[in-house]
């Protein structure tokens, strides 16, 4: 395995259940994640499935410190950032990028797809004014196959499939070392889905970014990723590469998951000439 870009040790994390919550007083925790302990390796794409509720996407919000574990660490090139404030993650952000689930709600409606691009370009001092940015920007837009003329659109102008590209590109543009993929290809069709996948795995050739890809479609995971972590319950119960996860599971749940992928019932003549 290669050399891990991140290594979370004994990782635990409450949150407040809001749907218990007194009229007066703080609500009461609930545990979310169980004491995990997995490396991320370097230059590749891991996938976290599990059902809903499984504590995946809190996983991912936990590693890049959306939100703060309770104990355990979480170490990021060599750094524990587990209980950093937020002064002192500001200068890592620009190599912790997400890239959401929904691009119409994580898309600023009201700035144009030039400007959305550009924004996090200056705030990272990655431009050095508005020049470079909107050219870095129009570069952004190329890699992931978007037209420059698209810089001056607005996110409701654009199909779901090219928002998320706006949203992968916003995250490229920055060239970080890792990035966050929330659920981003489950509101799309297929055909959209395979576009946005091919698009990712290009994009890791050329650029060499760490991912971790949030997903309950294994079907979508196994094309992509090259280690699979499986969640249940706040807990993680397998962690292996993808061909070891689909060929030979070791835990009863990993098993379910994947025979649970839906295959299309095919009649013994469909082939044949009428």
């Amino acid at each position: 395995m290669a050399e891990a870009l991140f290594q979370a040790r004994d990782l635990y994390l409450t949150l407040p259940d809001l749907t218990r919550k007194p009229l007066f007083g703080a609500a009461p925790r609930i545990e979310i994640l169980k004491g995990l302990s997995f490396a991320l390796p370097e230059g590749a794409i891991t996938g976290i499935v599990g059902e809903s509720g499984s504590g995946k996407t809190s996983l991912g919000r936990t590693l890049v410190r959306l939100l703060k574990p309770d104990r355990g660490s979480i170490v990021f090139a060599g750094r524990d950032i587990a209980r950093l404030d937020d002064e002192a993650m500001r200068p890592l952000r620009r190599d912790l990028q997400i890239i959401f689930q929904d691009p119409f709600s994580s898309l600023n409606p009201r700035k144009t797809v030039g400007a959305i691009i550009a924004s996090p370009l200056l705030l990272h001092n990655v431009a050095r004014d508005g020049s470079e940015a909107r050219k870095l920007a129009h570069e952004a837009l190329a890699q992931v196959g978007l037209p420059e003329s698209f810089a001056g659109r607005y996110p409701h102008e654009l199909s779901g499939g090219q928002r998320q590209r706006v949203g992968i590109a916003r995250a490229v543009a920055l060239k970080p070392r890792f990035i966050l993929a929330d659920e981003i290809v489950s509101g799309l069709d297929v055909s959209s889905q395979a576009q946005i996948l091919d698009l990712l795995m290009d994009l890791r050739r050329r650029m060499s970014f760490t991912m971790a890809f949030i997903s309950h479609d294994l079907s979508v995971v196994r094309r992509l990723c090259d280690r699979v972590i499986v969640m249940r319950k706040g807990e993680i119960v397998e962690d292996a590469a993808t061909a070891a996860i689909f060929e030979k599971p070791q835990h009863a749940y990993t098993r379910l998951l994947r025979d649970s992928i839906p295959l299309p019932e095919v009649s013994d003549g469909w082939l044949k000439e009428s």
